[in-house]
C-alpha cells in the first residue's frame, strides 16, 4: 500500500453514534424499513419474545416508538419488512410468523402462519411483495402466497436441506430464493413457470468451494448478480452469476451461480451475519465481537475480481453480533445487533478505497 492509499485508509472510520437500549435479553435480528418515508425506521427483534421499532427524531435522537409484544412465546428470531414498507413479518422460536400492520398509528398483527413443525428461524419477502418465505429447523422452507384480506396461503414446501435451515432471503430483482443450512449447503430456489418450485442448484463444499460448515446467512448486492453467505468456518464466500436478469422473473437461465472469491482470516470466530450495502460494501459481524467491512479491489494487478478488508472494528460489542444491517435511506449507516441486549448504530466515515 502506497502512502496516499495508506492515509486513506486510516481516516476510514466506522464511528458509534447511537446506541438503542430496550431489549431484555440477546437480540437476534434488525431490518430497516425500505420505504422513503419520513426517515430511516428500524426493527429489532430478540430472545425477550418482543420486536422493537425505532425512529430517529428531527434533532437526530432515536427513540422506540412501538413495542411489538404478547403475540409470540418465545424468542422472536427474525424480521422482515414487506417491500412497500406496510407489512412487518416476524417469525419465532414459537413455529409461527406473524404478520403486522401499521394503521392509524399502532401496529395491528393480521396474520399469524402456522405450519412448520418447530422453530422458525428466518423470514423474507419476494421483491414484488407478493410471497413470503420461511423456514425452520424442521429442514423445510415454505413458500406463502400473500391472498386478499391479509389471507397466506403456503403454495410450496421446500425440501432438500437434510439439517436446520438457518436463512431465507429472496434475490432483489427475481422470485428467487435462496436458502442456508446447518447442512453446510446453499440451495438456490426457482419456479418452473406452472408454481412449481425446485432447487436449480446445490452449493456445497465439494462441487462449488462451498462451505465446511454451517451456513449462517446470505445477502445480495443491489445488482443482484452476485450473493455473499457466512459460515461458522470463519470465512465469507462470493457468489456471482452470469444469468441475464433483464429475463422473465422464473428460475429459467438464474441457476448458474459460481464461486468467485473466499473472504478468510478476518474473524476467530464463527460468522453470524454479513450484509451488501448498495454502495457495495460488505460487513460482517461475528462471534468475535467484531465488524469487518470489505470492499472490492479495483487493481489491473488482479486477476479477476477480489475483495479486500478496509475496516476492522474490535470489540463492538461486549457479545456475540447477531446481525448487521445497512440502511437503505443512508447507505453510510450500519447496525448491528448482539446478544448484550444492544443495537448499535455506526456511522462510516471517511472514503472508501477503489
Amino acid at each position: 500500500m502506497d502512502g496516499a492509499a495508506a492515509a486513506a485508509a486510516a481516516a476510514l472510520e466506522l464511528r458509534e453514534a447511537h446506541r438503542l437500549a430496550g431489549h431484555a435479553d440477546r437480540v437476534w435480528a434488525l431490518a430497516w424499513n425500505p420505504a422513503p418515508g419520513a426517515g430511516p425506521v428500524l426493527a429489532s427483534c430478540g430472545g425477550d419474545k418482543t420486536v422493537r421499532i425505532w425512529k430517529r427524531a428531527p434533532d437526530g435522537a432515536w427513540h422506540c416508538s412501538d413495542v411489538l409484544e404478547d403475540t409470540h412465546n418465545r424468542t422472536v428470531r427474525s424480521c422482515a419488512w414487506s417491500p412497500d414498507g406496510r407489512l412487518l413479518a416476524t417469525a419465532s422460536f414459537d413455529a409461527t410468523t406473524a404478520v403486522w400492520e401499521y394503521n392509524g398509528g399502532d401496529f395491528e398483527c393480521v396474520a399469524t402462519l402456522e405450519g412448520h413443525e418447530n422453530e422458525v428461524k428466518s423470514v423474507s419477502w419476494s421483491p414484488s411483495g407478493s410471497l413470503l418465505a420461511t423456514c425452520s429447523r424442521d429442514k423445510m422452507a415454505w413458500i406463502w402466497e400473500v391472498q386478499p384480506g391479509n389471507e397466506y396461503e403456503c403454495v410450496s414446501v421446500l425440501q432438500g436441506h437434510t439439517q436446520d435451515v438457518k436463512m431465507v432471503q429472496w434475490h432483489p430483482l427475481l422470485d428467487i430464493l435462496v436458502s442456508v443450512s446447518y447442512d453446510n449447503t446453499i440451495r438456490v430456489w426457482a419456479d418452473d413457470g406452472d408454481d412449481e418450485w425446485h432447487c436449480v442448484q446445490t452449493l456445497t463444499e465439494a462441487n462449488n468451494c462451498g462451505h465446511s460448515s454451517t451456513v449462517w446467512a446470505v445477502s445480495f448486492n443491489h445488482k443482484g448478480d452476485r450473493m455473499v453467505t457466512c459460515s461458522d468456518d470463519r470465512t465469507l464466500k462470493i457468489w456471482d452469476t452470469s444469468a441475464d436478469l433483464s429475463q422473465p422473473k422464473t428460475g429459467e437461465g438464474h441457476e448458474s451461480w459460481r464461486h468467485l472469491s473466499t473472504l478468510t482470516g478476518y474473524h476467530d470466530r464463527t460468522i453470524f451475519s454479513a450484509h451488501w450495502s448498495s454502495e457495495d460494501i460488505i460487513a460482517s459481524g461475528a462471534g468475535d465481537d467484531a465488524i469487518c467491512l470489505f470492499a472490492e479491489e479495483k487493481s489491473s494487478m488482479v486477476e479477476g475480481p477480489s475483495y479486500k478488508l478496509i475496516l476492522k472494528k474490535e470489540k463492538a460489542h461486549d457479545m456475540d453480533i447477531n446481525c448487521v444491517r445497512w440502511c437503505p435511506q443512508d447507505p453510510r449507516l450500519l447496525a448491528s445487533a448482539s446478544d448484550d441486549g444492544t443495537v448499535k448504530l455506526w456511522e462510516l466515515r471517511g472514503s472508501v478505497l477503489d
